[in-house]
């Protein structure tokens, strides 16, 4: 951002956030919705830390090498939740909160993978906090602002619309098959989701922990929807626009104007098998859906948007689903180390690769360039 002179401003967090338990709406203020029974509350805060504990344990580098790996990765993340929060409301609580990361039933990943993740990000805090946690900031201008001028000087370098379909290796080079293009190079990154590296044809076939891996590891569901109002009416009535609801088809919503603050733009966002199930209903009926939600949480003023836009990355070819894919029990201490490894010429980046802040723009960033010295480095070797 620094680079190409893109800034960044504040996510709205003034006013009150609300949660919905057991069809009850509670106002709070903060991280923790203290309107939850006390011992909700102690069980919620114990399984918080004790998360951010285990999280310290798991090497950046190979999370598949921990002392306990081999246990961890045996079961979900749903499972020890299950296990650890005797309160129900702190249950649904903090299956929401984690397994949502992952846009995923906490019974699908393994708890290894979702310590990795989150410890690779600073830790449970970090991650689903607002103010000063992992959404503190957004891009002026949205992440266009960065990837337009990085296209610009590309220039003719970078096709788009021509998606590739198939990667040959031979002795010498690579030879990369798109639609409607041809090239040949001597070494190649592919920087997609494994769910959709899986769709690319390989000659000669991957490695077998390789392919397994693209087999193996999904993306979530998830829908966002963008719902705009002339005005951010909720910030006139105390609220931040944040609301979440376990279970709820509307899983989570927030404030997603621009930094001018108008129009008034309430983002969506529903996740895992809720996601899934409103993929089941037509566009007219999940749009009354989420209408009736807002309202619901909002007031009569949000029954009356100017526009209403949906995205389901479910169903987007090139993402393979969101928010990042995740690998289930069993997979990580089992394939784990070809997430990084090359494969004869071709490179493997994705923030699903990166170390640091996996499953982040920032690991994203940081993948890459880790791929990209790896090029170099087989490069030096062979003008060696």
């Amino acid at each position: 951002m620094t680079e190409y002179g893109v800034e960044e401003y504040q996510q709205f967090v003034d006013g009150e956030a609300m949660m919905i338990l057991d069809g009850k709406q509670h106002r709070y203020s903060g991280t923790i919705p203290w309107a939850m029974s006390p011992w909700a509350i102690a069980n919620l805060g114990a399984g918080l830390l004790e998360v951010e504990l285990m999280c310290k344990t798991i090497p950046f580098e190979a999370p598949w090498d921990a002392k306990r790996a081999v246990e961890w990765d045996r079961i979900s993340l749903g499972e020890w939740i299950n296990r650890h929060m005797r309160s129900r409301q702190a249950r649904e609580m903090l299956d929401m909160a984690l397994a949502g990361i992952y846009t995923s039933a906490g019974s699908e990943v393994s708890l290894l993978w979702a310590l990795h993740q989150m410890g690779s990000g600073g830790g449970p805090g970090f991650v689903i906090s607002t103010n000063g946690g992992a959404q503190d900031a957004r891009v002026h201008g949205g992440m266009g602002a960065i990837y337009g001028p990085m296209a610009a000087e590309l220039g003719e370098a970078l096709h788009v619309s021509q998606p590739v379909h198939a990667v040959t290796q031979d002795d010498s080079g690579v030879t990369i098959h798109g639609d409607g293009m041809t090239v040949r190079a001597r070494q190649v990154i592919v920087a997609v989701p494994l769910a959709v590296a899986h769709q690319i044809r390989y000659e000669p076939m991957l490695p077998v922990d390789r392919l397994f891996l693209h087999q193996r590891m999904p993306s979530g569901a998830v829908f966002k929807i963008s719902v705009v109002y002339d005005t951010a009416f909720w910030r006139a009535d105390g609220l931040c626009g944040q609301s979440a609801a376990p279970g709820n088809p509307a899983t989570l919503t927030i404030d997603a104007c621009t930094d001018t603050g108008s129009p008034g733009i309430m983002c969506v966002i529903s996740e895992g098998p809720a996601a899934r199930r409103l993929g089941l209903l037509d566009a007219a009926e999940r749009k009354a859906v989420m209408i009736a939600e807002l309202v619901d949480r909002f007031g009569p003023k949000a029954a009356s948007p100017v526009s209403y836009h949906e995205q389901n990355w479910t169903l987007e070819r090139y993402s393979g689903g969101g928010m990042i894919s995740h690998a289930p029990p069993g997979v990580l201490t089992e394939f784990g180390p070809a997430l990084r490894a090359p494969c004869g010429r071709i490179h493997w980046a994705g923030s699903e690769s990166s170390a640091i802040m996996c499953g982040w723009i920032d690991g994203a960033v940081r993948s890459g360039e880790r791929a990209a010295a790896e090029v170099m480095a087989a490069e030096s070797v062979v003008a060696a």
